[in-house]
């Protein structure tokens, strides 16, 4: 196991949109330096599930300004794409949060890396190419109580939020968030403005919303 320098940062990484039915899957990876973290928690970063969409979109503009972060977004067609291919979720999840890992190793020096366990831990470390086996990875549940992982999640839900209003306007439809009924509503209007094919263009089809969708 590495040992980690006082003097070296740690990477949060944490993802958005992996229970909304439309909208794409955003992974987001924020360093944080040892004397960054007292800034945040003075700004009130917190788990981006406790704040409005408001203050998500602040607290992240905020966190982009202090600290270097990456982003990997996968849209709904990508996405649909990769999970017909891959067949499960945890390790389309451990793709993308790999990708994020990497991609902010190039540009930062750190030897520690915290995440949400989402299944078994061996998804990610499997997802890792080297950079990201160089480091020491610490995966455990909840770990947006960590300000870095918390700091992520607020990058990862704005970029989503964004994204989704992007995709909103783009189909002239309001697209909502979760998978709710208020979803299968908006999911059937896409269906019958664009046509079903139009669908995957938005959505992520393995949902079981689908079904209700087309029916």
């Amino acid at each position: 196991m590495t040992t980690t320098s006082p003097h070296t940062g740690t990477i949060g990484i944490d993802e958005s949109g992996k229970g909304d039915y439309f909208g794409p899957l955003v992974v987001a990876g924020v360093y944080v330096a040892p004397d960054q973290k007292s800034q945040l928690r003075d700004l009130g970063v917190r788990d981006s599930k406790t704040c409005s969409d408001t203050r998500a979109h602040t607290l992240a503009a905020h966190i982009r300004t202090l600290c270097p972060t990456t982003l990997v977004a996968i849209g709904p067609e990508r996405y649909n794409s990769l999970y017909a291919s891959l067949k499960n979720l945890n390790t389309l999840l451990a793709w993308g949060h790999a990708r994020a890992i990497e991609n902010l190793l190039e540009t930062v020096p750190c030897e520690r890396v915290i995440a949400d366990q989402f299944g078994n831990a061996r998804f990610l470390n499997n997802a890792l190419m080297q950079r990201g086996r160089a480091v020491e990875l610490i995966q455990k549940p909840r770990a947006e109580q960590e300000i870095e992982v918390a700091a992520a999640s607020l990058v990862a839900r704005a970029a989503f939020l964004r994204r989704l209003q992007d995709l909103s306007g783009r189909f002239a439809i309001p697209l909502p968030k979760g998978a709710g009924p208020q979803v299968i509503t908006a999911g059937k209007a896409v269906v019958e403005q664009y046509g079903p094919d139009s669908l995957g263009q938005v959505a992520k089809l393995h949902f079981r919303t689908t079904q209700k969708v087309l029916a």
